[in-house]
């Protein structure tokens, strides 16, 4: 996902603190197998009659657990009222409480699968959008991250239980219907309705399970190593968005060349109304209303959200905190994408903004990539997790070179392709593919707040440069710091030193009289520069 600063924080204003769930005592108790969402929606109203079928099997007997579902509440009226549950075919007790489901199980055995059927109604509250297009237009959108699904279906609503998912959509049939998966069927119900049926063959996280119900108009463009790609758009901007969504071709074909097969059954770039710059919902992503232009001006989105469908959506993050798994990962490949396609001063110029992000974000929050305290995920979409998580990867490139960073890239996606990871599990993987301890570096890049501030100072005389490097920061870095030499008769050379104190001296012998020094001249390192 892409979104700017400035909109997390309006966000925030509206987004409650969440107080940091115990996902690991209801991972250790129930396995989410499958999801059957039945929904009916209607233009009269924005209230859905559903029924949700989940298939799970518990690890150990309870006599209850939870699912998570945002309860109606009188004042707003907004959410969700329980008719029914029962217990493969036998009706079974329930509370439902804000935003918990507490169900009283019957007779459970571990290993075995149990199906428990929901049948509710209500207005979401959020999750699933029901609201007017820029056009004037009716559309339902979901939009479920970071754990807003369980607004409109019951669900565990945490990335670290995935399962698989189908959707039987009623709606009015002067809509196009988009979802998760492959289309199993499309049926006119009556004159007035229509009947949808969508289905996945391989587990998603919630946050990327979504429905799209609207005016479209739709374009095939064709396939990408037998995986099909469209777009679709309202039929307002339909030349505009046929042409921005058209680079989706080359992009996909990238990414699968360089890292794996594509995870999902089509690729569907959606314009739609979520709050977000472009959301990842897995093989069918939603974009922003106006990122449609027609003048190809957010390529860079649009490959952003492609790369999460291997890294966020098919290899997800475990918690939260390792979250830029999913955003340092699709941030640092666009990059890598932006280098092929447009060329290396491209890339630079993208990659040193990115360390200026970095470093301004610094000075307003001092907290790690690894952020174990925050509990608004909202507020997750910071710096840290895009733009520095992209420089840890970007680093870490150099520290490996190009032929064994892409082979770890492939190795941990193949590992944990439709699983879950931490950012040890991927130190893990890279470790092995190198051949290197790289504990100091993940320690220090992900764990530890900020970044080297160095203060050099130098001095020629007779073919030597003495340097002393000072670290002025508070944690001191361990890190290799290449200087460019540059000569009196104009040309230069570069030296690499490895800086691993708060202030060392370097000796360097040189090919002539050395007039200037420029530091980090490749852009490798993040790092501050003061005089």
């Amino acid at each position: 996902m892409k979104t700017s600063l400035k909109l997390v924080a309006l966000f925030l204003l509206f987004t409650s603190t969440i107080s940091a769930q115990n996902y690991k005592q209801r991972l250790n108790t129930i396995d989410i197998q499958h999801y059957k969402l039945a929904i009916i929606v209607n233009d009269t109203t924005n209230s859905i009659d559903a029924t949700m079928s989940v298939k799970l099997k518990f690890k150990k007997s309870v006599n209850k657990f939870q699912l998570d579902l945002v309860k109606k509440d009188s004042i707003s009226g907004l959410g969700m009222v329980i008719d029914s549950i029962y217990q493969n075919n036998v009706k079974v007790d329930f509370s439902h409480a804000n935003e918990k489901l507490n169900i009283q199980a019957k007779h459970t055995f571990p290993g075995i699968e149990y199906t428990y059927t929901i049948k509710y109604h209500g207005i979401p509250k959020d999750g699933l959008i029901i609201s007017k297009n820029l056009f004037g237009d009716r559309t339902f959108f979901g939009d479920n991250w970071p754990n807003r699904a369980h607004n409109w279906f019951p669900c565990v609503d945490h990335p670290s239980d995935k399962a698989t998912i189908e959707y039987i959509i009623e709606a009015p049939n002067n809509y196009q219907i988009i979802a998760n998966g492959f289309q199993v069927e499309e049926t006119n119900i009556t004159n007035t309705t229509k009947l949808s049926h969508w289905k996945t063959t391989v587990p998603l996280p919630t946050k990327v399970m979504v429905i799209g119900i609207a005016k479209f108009a739709v374009q095939n463009i064709g396939e990408i190593h037998n995986i099909p790609v469209s777009t679709w758009v309202y039929p307002q901007t339909k030349e505009q968005g046929f042409y921005d969504f058209s680079t989706a071709k080359n992009i996909l074909n990238f990414f699968i060349e360089n890292i794996g097969d594509y995870p999902y059954q089509k690729l569907a770039n959606v314009q739609s109304k979520t709050r977000f710059g472009g959301m990842e919902n897995a093989g069918n992503i939603f974009y922003y209303e106006k990122s449609v232009t027609g003048k190809l001006e957010h390529e860079d989105l649009i490959t952003h959200e492609i790369a999460h469908q291997w890294f966020g959506n098919s290899a997800s993050e475990i918690d939260w905190p390792h979250i830029w798994l999913s955003e340092g990962f699709a941030t640092y490949l666009t990059d890598l994408y932006i280098l092929e396609s447009k060329g290396k001063d491209a890339f630079l110029k993208r990659i040193k903004e990115e360390r200026q992000t970095v470093l301004n974000f610094y000075k307003r929050s001092k907290t790690p990539v690894i952020d174990t305290k925050t509990t608004n995920y909202m507020s997750l979409l910071n710096a840290n997790s895009y733009q520095k998580g992209a420089w840890v990867l970007h680093m870490l490139r150099k520290k490996m070179g190009d032929a064994l960073f892409w082979n770890g890239i492939k190795t941990y996606y193949q590992k944990y392709k439709f699983s879950n990871a931490s950012s040890n599990d991927f130190k893990k993987v890279m470790a092995n593919i190198s051949g290197e301890n790289l504990d100091t570096f993940f320690t220090q890049w992900l764990q530890k707040v900020g970044h080297p501030i160095i203060k050099p100072n130098w001095i020629y005389y007779d073919n030597k440069v003495r340097i002393i490097i000072e670290q002025t920061q508070e944690t001191i870095f361990q890190f290799p710091l290449d200087l460019e030499l540059i000569y009196s008769d104009g040309t230069s050379e570069i030296k690499t030193i490895q800086v691993n104190d708060k202030s060392e001296p370097y000796v360097l012998t040189t090919s002539g009289k050395v007039t200037a020094i420029n530091f980090d001249p490749n852009s490798w390192l993040l790092f501050e520069l003061v005089e």
